[in-house]
């Protein structure tokens, strides 16, 4: 098995894994993609409950752009959001507060 060292030191040895549902895989991916880091330390931030910084790079604007554009398409599909499009407004939310957070950046 791979050894790789964390940022505290400490050898990162042991693997952990689990099971979702397509959408559950997808929902994480995109979480993943626009957060700019590895699945690895978002999956390890949040299960220790802690904030997931995002870092603009070009490869974090590139995954909001294509998710705002995917967005766009869907509303414009939509006449009204509705509640069994929970997983659309949960990307809006995710997306929403990711680009508010790098708009302080700018500033």
């Amino acid at each position: 098995m791979d050894k790789n060292l964390d940022n505290k030191g400490r050898w990162r040895n042991r693997a952990v894994s689990f099971r979702v549902s397509e959408e559950e895989g997808k929902l994480i991916d995109e979480c993943v993609a626009l957060s700019g880091l590895t699945k690895q330390d978002y999956i390890i931030r949040k299960l220790q409950c802690r904030d997931v910084i995002v870092q603009g790079n070009p490869r974090v604007y590139k995954a909001l752009r294509n998710k705002m554009e995917e967005i766009y398409e869907e509303l414009k599909r939509l006449e009204n959001c509705s509640e069994e499009n929970d997983e659309l407004l949960y990307t809006i939310q995710v997306v929403a507060a990711t680009m508010n957070g790098l708009k302080g950046e700018d500033e």
